[in-house]
């Protein structure tokens, strides 16, 4: 049986952002009598994305799985067309174009941000391929300039997922507001949360008529309550993509607050890099890494292992002490939907040794300073296995 003492002494791998004001604000949206899609705190959230991230229109959503599956809608993705997604990532990305009957292609990912591996792009292009899907992992930004240029030279449409890195930057610039479309996230592993929620970001403006119709069931009921139109009508496919009101009014007391909530996060962050370094260095162990031309949005602090072995050990250890620490995803290409559209293991190398060797710490913005007091020094403490050495491996991840 689980002591009192013994559950108060259990650091989770997450704890959902509280600011105090959640309460308050959904009983707002009772009181406005209005608690479905786009109410006061829907519209209010719009306006920070759009305001924060310079983009021209952002549109909440039931999750970022939604705001994907918007933008294949958005995109005309068709059966038979290809889109370039990383293997090291969630399997999202890759069902919201499948179901439009279209081909994932998978690409491995950079051995240093673990982001999309912009030098693979060219050879992955076909004349089948509609769109790359590049992944900030982490809340690092992707190589957005050599993307974008690739995307460019061969017409195809690029649709961030930033699911990780919401009011990060990629050389000044937010993540966000370089593809045609971008996705975001608010399920309650995020640093903004409204336990689930995303929402859509539209950098095209020839496609916000028509995201707004495919958000309201096909319908174009928005221009109807706008008086564009005296009644509305189905117009082409949707679904309804709206979250509550009462979702909104989470999410609006946490964008109100978002330097608080992002400087918390940068503390453990920089806590954790500073405090782990000479630890990592001797045992062959890599911290996370972020270009100088690269602002993070502090979502994951990680560990990449020496091996699967002593990545494996090191979660045992943790929670042996009762502390919880995870790894990540499994490779897209090598999972049972992956190989049906031709995935083969050896496909991606580089994400296969990183899926296999990296551990997530504990990183939330209520993280007591002796709670990671306690992280750091379990980690500190850990005995590595022994082992042979993985020498081809660490030499995969740092050729760049």
């Amino acid at each position: 049986m689980v002591t009192s003492s013994e559950l108060q002494s259990f650091i989770p791998f997450n704890c959902v952002s509280r600011v105090g004001t959640e309460t308050r604000y959904i009983e707002q949206a009772f009181a406005a009598l209005h608690i479905s899609g786009d109410g006061m705190f829907t519209r209010r959230c719009h306006e920070i994305l759009e305001a924060e991230l310079g983009v021209r229109k952002a549109l909440l959503t039931t999750s970022c799985t939604h705001a994907l599956e918007m933008s294949a809608l958005l995109l005309n993705i068709q059966p038979g067309d290809e889109v370039i997604v990383p293997s090291f990532t969630f399997s999202s990305v890759a069902n919201a174009f499948v179901l439009q009957g279209a081909r994932p292609v998978f690409a491995d990912i950079r051995p240093d941000t673990l982001n999309l591996d912009d030098a693979q792009l060219e050879a992955l292009i076909t004349p089948a391929t509609k769109a790359i899907v590049p992944v900030h992992y982490a809340g690092v930004g992707c190589e957005m300039d050599a993307i974008g240029a690739v995307a460019e030279r061969h017409g195809i449409s690029v649709i961030e997922d930033n699911a990780h890195g919401l009011f990060a930057r990629y050389r000044g610039r937010p993540l966000g507001s370089f593809g045609r479309l971008a996705t975001q996230s608010f399920h309650e592993t995020k640093n903004f949360s409204s336990g689930e929620g995303g929402a859509l970001l539209i950098n095209d403006p020839g496609l916000v008529e028509r995201a707004e119709i495919i958000r309201e069931k096909g319908t174009n009921r928005k221009q109807f309550f706008r008086g564009q139109v005296d009644k509305y009508t189905w117009i082409e496919k949707g679904s309804s993509f709206l979250p509550s009101d009462i979702l909104a009014a989470v999410l609006f007391a946490q964008l109100e607050v978002r330097d608080k909530i992002q400087g918390k996060r940068e503390h453990i962050w920089n806590t954790y890099q500073r405090e782990l370094a000479s630890w990592a260095a001797n045992h062959g162990v890599r911290l996370p890494h972020v270009p100088p031309h690269c602002e993070q949005s502090f979502h994951i602090f990680y560990l990449l292992m020496p091996s699967r072995d002593d990545r494996d050990a090191l979660i045992e250890h943790l929670a042996a002490q009762q502390i919880l620490s995870v790894f990540h995803y499994m490779p897209l290409h090598v999972s049972q939907m992956g190989r049906h559209f031709g995935g083969y293991p050896g496909q991606c190398p580089v994400a296969e040794c990183v899926s296999d060797r990296l551990i997530r710490l504990p990183l939330y913005s209520s993280l007591s300073q002796s709670d990671q007091a306690r992280v750091i020094e379990a980690i500190l403490d850990f005995s590595f296995p022994r082992r042979q050495p993985h020498a081809p491996r660490d030499q995969m991840l740092s050729r760049r």
